[in-house]
């Protein structure tokens, strides 16, 4: 993805908006007056170029310091991706492997809750704990490896288990997704991940990835856990075979569902990674783009600025998928989040992704401020934990004391496929003697 600056000095606002075409025009002020924009609106602004696409960029960033003001925010949090073994085949997935493969891992229940252990000593705190699927799963399994960190780090956030997951859970336990969901909160599950998205439209679910949670068992899911008190996050996957349409309905439903149940605790836009994934590499679906061109990510994160700003405030950029000096960039275009430290991120990385598994607290204040906005530490639920006004009275985080052989103490995705004491074993295919 070639990069894309949005330094360049533009006109001001409203001189844009006397400049530019009428219906985009009109688009841009009903917004800046505090009205909820429409699904056919915002499809219009994904065509936006030149003024139209510089005045979008400037509304946004003003929609952005009205909304939530100068602070930029990021969370201390730690990766658990405790397998890479899973039953479904999406073709966006780079992460997954058969149980048959040679590089399918899992980890114990113990390794889980000393990764997460590690994790706080680290100052995190957070542990985010997604996964693959894996064949034949004790169907207590999610709910287990939450009593197990809470029982030795009682304090930190679970923020845990995808809809997908949890569905699969609920199947597993012959239970209903309320129960489940019951079940994982008195364990100790903080929030869950607003992931499994990809785009809320079934006919291209059906494409990209056919045998995954539907659209309605995905509200269902997230639904439920808002309403049970579990809030979550809330994601979008583009730049594959979706149109500008199918974006705007994707995020209209998610400010539908915000309306109805205040769940959301912030819009995370992700763009499609190719360079591994399936349905790309190995031409498994017709017509699929290389990821989103540079203009497209800006229109995304700018346009959900405008449709979803007055019911999800906060904005996340997503470093790992573009990279520090584009999200940096984004800062301009409605973004008031740069994520979290992520230490082992594994999702992205398998995909292609270049940019990293870790980013230190430090390195994040220094993104923010070069961007002329004033960094914040966050607990996952957006409570301010620290505002970092002046550099000098700056932390030495323990993550910024991390040497360069960091993943040799941590750990990393690359390790992990190659370590044999972590392998994955199906159950109906382990000897005997190594069940008894």
């Amino acid at each position: 993805m070639p990069a894309f600056s949005l330094s360049q000095e533009r006109p001001p606002l409203e001189r844009l908006l006397g400049i530019i075409e009428l219906p985009i025009a009109h688009i841009l002020a009903r917004a800046l007056e505090g009205q909820d924009i429409s699904t056919e609106e915002a499809a219009l602004l994904f065509n936006t170029s030149g003024p139209e696409m510089d005045a979008l960029v400037a509304a946004a960033d003003e929609l952005r310091k009205r909304q939530v003001g100068e602070l930029v925010t990021y969370v201390v949090v730690r990766n658990i991706n405790f397998t890479n073994v899973c039953i479904k085949r999406c073709g966006f997935c780079a992460f997954s492997r058969d149980y048959r493969d040679e590089e399918g891992y899992l980890l114990p229940v113990e390794e889980v809750v000393r990764r997460a252990e590690e994790a706080w000593q680290l100052g995190a705190t957070e542990v985010c704990v997604q996964a693959g699927l894996p064949p034949q799963m004790e169907g207590d399994l999610y709910i287990r490896i939450c009593e197990a960190i809470k029982a030795r780090v009682p304090d930190i956030h679970i923020h845990g288990f995808s809809p997908e997951e949890v569905l699969y859970g609920a199947v597993r336990s012959h239970c209903s997704v309320l129960d489940y969901l019951k079940a994982l909160k008195e364990a100790g599950l903080g929030s869950i991940p607003g992931t499994a998205a990809e785009i809320l439209d079934q006919e291209m679910r059906d494409r990209i990835a056919p045998g995954r949670i539907t659209v309605q068992q995905w509200v269902e899911v997230i639904s439920t856990a808002h309403k049970l008190g579990i809030p979550s996050t809330s994601t979008m996957m583009y730049g594959h075979v979706e149109s500008d349409l199918h974006k705007a309905r994707h995020m209209a439903l998610i400010r539908d569902i915000q309306k109805a149940t205040g769940g959301f605790t912030e819009f995370v836009p992700l763009s499609f990674v190719h360079t591994e994934a399936p349905m790309y590499r190995l031409g498994l679906v017709e017509g699929v783009r290389p990821g989103p061109r540079s203009e497209e990510v800006v229109k995304v994160h700018a346009v959900s600025r405008l449709l979803l700003g007055n019911w999800v405030p906060n904005l996340q950029v997503s470093w790992v998928k573009l990279g520090l000096p584009f999200a940096q960039a984004l800062l301009g275009a409605g973004v008031n989040d740069v994520g979290g430290t992520l230490i082992n991120e594994s999702i992205s990385t398998s995909a292609g992704a270049q940019h990293g598994q870790l980013v230190r607290p430090s390195q994040f204040r220094r993104l923010i401020r070069d961007a002329g906005r004033i960094p914040a530490e966050r607990s996952t639920s957006y409570k301010i934990r620290r505002v970092f006004e002046d550099p000098a009275s700056d932390p030495v985080d323990p993550v910024d004391r991390l040497d360069g052989d960091w993943e040799e103490q941590l750990g990393s995705y690359s390790r992990l496929t190659q370590m044999e004491e972590h392998r994955f074993h199906h159950p109906k295919h382990v000897p005997a003697k190594s069940r008894a």
